[in-house]
């Protein structure tokens, strides 16, 4: 078994690292690339970058980010937000990108994940899910950052987008999103029970605690943090040594 990843993730909104609760009340925090320079420094294992506006405009602006985090950091890099086509996966990967996530589009237009896995492979493509819990205990997937329904069910949609094509999945529970209440357990279980692909959990890490239990009873096979290490309320090194100290699956750094 792979070591769990650790992977920051950067919500950006024009030129500014910005962060909310259940993905609404955008707070500016600052300028993302010092944030993934620092992120990478502390030892982060992966970095994603999400354009919280781009389904509104149709287009993802991150090129100019993005280009310059390949230039000085030396993780994978998995961009969303506003991936609409071949091309569009295409200019993100050719900037710097390792990987794509792919949310609205894919929802609107199920093929974009086999046409874009057909042409680079399915470990760049990333299905994002943005899942909200229903009165009846399910959970409807959200679109455009968690604006619009979908009116699907996400144990469904995920389902269908793994035979898709998608190689892995950014699961970020709306509910949890922001509170440091820990993750959605119940929905990381469901979904990392039903697919064989990597499951990223995302919304909701208050502690290292939150991280071990998403692992052992989530299933999950990365956590996504972000409220957590951009508020300085635990550094990169301090939730690896937690972790590792948890007896947990963990990459240890090697001290140089």
């Amino acid at each position: 078994m792979r070591p769990i990843r650790l992977i920051a993730r950067l919500d950006i909104k024009g030129p500014n690292l910005i962060k909310g609760i259940h993905l609404e009340g955008l707070r500016v925090i600052g300028d993302p690339q010092a944030y993934a320079q620092r992120y990478y420094e502390q030892g982060i294992d992966e970095i994603i970058y999400m354009d919280s506006v781009a389904s509104l405009y149709g287009r993802n602006n991150l090129s100019e980010l993005l280009e310059h985090t390949a230039r000085h950091v030396f993780v994978p890099i998995t961009v969303g937000g506003g991936v609409r086509s071949v091309e569009d996966a295409r200019r993100l990967l050719r900037t710097g990108a390792d990987k794509v996530a792919i949310n609205t589009a894919a929802i609107s237009r199920p093929e974009l994940l086999s046409e874009i896995a057909e042409e680079f492979g399915s470990q760049a493509v990333v299905l994002s899910v943005e899942a909200k819990r229903l009165n009846s205990g399910r959970w409807e997937a959200y679109t455009d950052n968690g604006r619009e329904h979908s009116g699907r069910d996400v144990v469904e949609w995920v389902e269908e987008a793994e035979k898709m094509g998608a190689g892995e999945l950014l699961l970020t529970s709306i509910d949890q999103e922001g509170t440091r209440r820990g993750f959605d357990i119940e929905l990381l279980s469901a979904i990392s029970n039903l697919v064989s692909i990597p499951v990223i959990a995302s919304g909701g890490m208050g502690s290292t605690a939150d991280l071990v239990s998403a692992v052992e009873n989530g299933h999950a096979d990365a956590v996504a943090m972000a409220d957590i290490l951009h508020y300085d309320r635990m550094t990169v090194e301090s939730i690896r040594g937690e972790a590792l100290a948890a007896n947990m699956n963990i990459r240890e750094l090697s001290v140089s």
